[in-house]
């Protein structure tokens, strides 16, 4: 049986052997090394010299710049396939005191960052940001505004809830600065959506994204999920058809990680999701569909529209991978406020307390909220800009490694070399002396391609469960 891909206006030939054959769980490398395998010996003394230690400037003397992430965790209700921490309140102003420790935390990390590295990327996260109260939300930038530099250009992004987000919102967010703007869609098919407990009609965000256009905001991402319960090809073309309608700039396909044993709501959608054959079928429907649209698969999982920035930084070698996903700001120092919220520095990740309580006990201590992290040791700094070049760009060029980091690319990673044979046998990669180019098809089963250079799957007694590839 035969599985013709179009990507990126070519036809890409893919079988069913193939497609089990490399369906396996594996990590998504939006870090390196990822996320479980970070220490809780790691804590906030560590984490507090780390932040001291990133205001060095770079090499030509400039500041370094930026990226401030904060993660507002409040829902009013569980979606069933959600992987997020979230905390699910219905009385809003029971959430409200979570501002206030928020914006403590963001004063004591302030006031260790020097004022004058600009903030190139802002984005609010969670959970449902437009579950707080519109004058909540602009107090909270301002305070965060009142304490850092933003550039003139900086991306100012936050996700939108189509059920939640008011006029009132969106009026406030536009006055404020806010440029980009993420609407999660997930599915327009009803069934779908009230198998996954999460009902908004085409015509809510149809209408919202009107009203977003209608204020000037230039920039409007969806992001869709395949893999949901009671998805077929049939509706799944349906929800392509009128999303593309709508125009977004860029679309982001998730595939639905299914990880039971972390989110316990997804136990709820046992039996009912697509696997294997039938879920690529999703997936290979929603390329087809942006590829006739003009959109250019950007990684993993984006599609933008060919003049978009994201388009240009792959083209441009600008492209980076982190915790957010595809973005433009590569070199930026990444600073993550409130419960769970993940941090990356340039030899470091740390990650705040998750529940809420845990979090909320360490910042009013005048603690910072450190649950755990890494301290990266060289090897995991050149594996993860290995992986990180296939994850943007789908290829490694060797002698630019070398460069880098004063090793003999094949030497180093003999081992990794040969493990990539047989995907090389399979179509998946192409190897020569000087570069490893992952195929068009292995541009699909990129995290594949990917996983030989993971230094830590090949210790079994560390590696942890991962969702599915596909």
């Amino acid at each position: 049986m035969t599985l013709d891909l179009v990507l990126n206006g070519e036809r890409v030939p893919l079988t069913a052997d193939l497609l089990e054959r490399y369906d396996v769980t594996g990590p998504r490398y939006t870090s390196y090394p990822t996320a479980p395998q970070w220490s809780d010996d790691f804590g906030p003394d560590d984490w507090a010299a780390a932040l001291d230690a990133s205001n060095r400037p770079t090499a030509d003397g400039a500041p370094r710049l930026l990226s401030l992430y904060m993660h507002l965790p409040y829902c009013r209700q569980m979606c069933l396939f959600c992987g997020c921490n979230v905390v699910i309140q219905s009385h809003p102003e029971r959430a409200e005191p979570y501002l206030a420790t928020l914006k403590r935390e963001i004063a004591a990390v302030a006031d260790r960052l020097d004022p004058a590295r600009p903030v190139v990327q802002f984005h609010w996260g969670g959970g449902t940001p437009t579950y707080f109260r519109p004058e909540l939300l602009e107090d909270l930038f301002t305070f965060t505004r009142d304490r850092f530099t933003f550039a003139a250009d900086a991306e100012v992004g936050v996700e939108l809830d189509p059920r939640v987000t008011t006029p009132e919102h969106l009026a406030t967010l536009r006055r404020l600065g806010f440029n980009r703007l993420s609407l999660g869609v997930q599915d327009f098919d009803p069934q779908v959506q009230a198998a996954v407990k999460r009902v908004q009609p085409f015509e809510l965000v149809r209408d919202l994204m009107a009203a977003c256009r209608d204020l000037g905001f230039p920039d409007l991402n969806t992001d869709l999920i395949y893999g949901l319960p009671g998805q077929t090809v049939a509706s799944f073309s349906t929800t392509l058809e009128q999303l593309i309608g709508l125009d977004p700039d860029r679309i982001a396909l998730f595939s639905y990680g299914h990880v039971p044993w972390v989110k316990r709501q997804q136990q709820a959608l046992e039996g009912l999701i697509p696997l294997g054959l039938d879920k690529f079928q999703l997936f290979r429907q929603g390329l087809a569909a942006f590829a006739a649209a003009g959109y250019r698969a950007i990684g993993l999982d984006h599609f933008a529209k060919p003049d978009d920035e994201l388009c240009q930084a792959q083209r441009d070698g600008t492209l980076h991978r982190n915790f957010q996903g595809y973005t433009t700001k590569a070199g930026a120092d990444l600073v993550g406020f409130g419960a769970t919220a993940i941090s990356s520095l340039e030899r470091t990740y740390a990650q705040n307390f998750r529940p809420v309580p845990d979090y909320t006990t360490a910042v009013e201590a005048d603690r910072l909220p450190t649950l755990r992290g890494l301290t990266l040791g060289d090897d995991d700094v050149i594996r993860r800009d290995v992986i990180m070049r296939l994850m943007c760009y789908e290829a490694i060029d060797k002698r630019a490694v070398e460069a880098d980091w004063d090793i003999v690319f094949d030497d180093y990673f003999a081992p990794e070399l040969a493990a990539l044979a047989p995907l090389e046998a399979d179509g998946l990669v192409e190897l020569d002396a000087d570069v490893i180019q992952a195929t068009p098809l292995g541009r699909v089963f990129v995290r594949n391609v990917a996983m030989p250079f993971d230094a830590y799957l090949s210790r079994p007694a560390n590696r942890p469960r991962y969702s599915r590839t596909i």
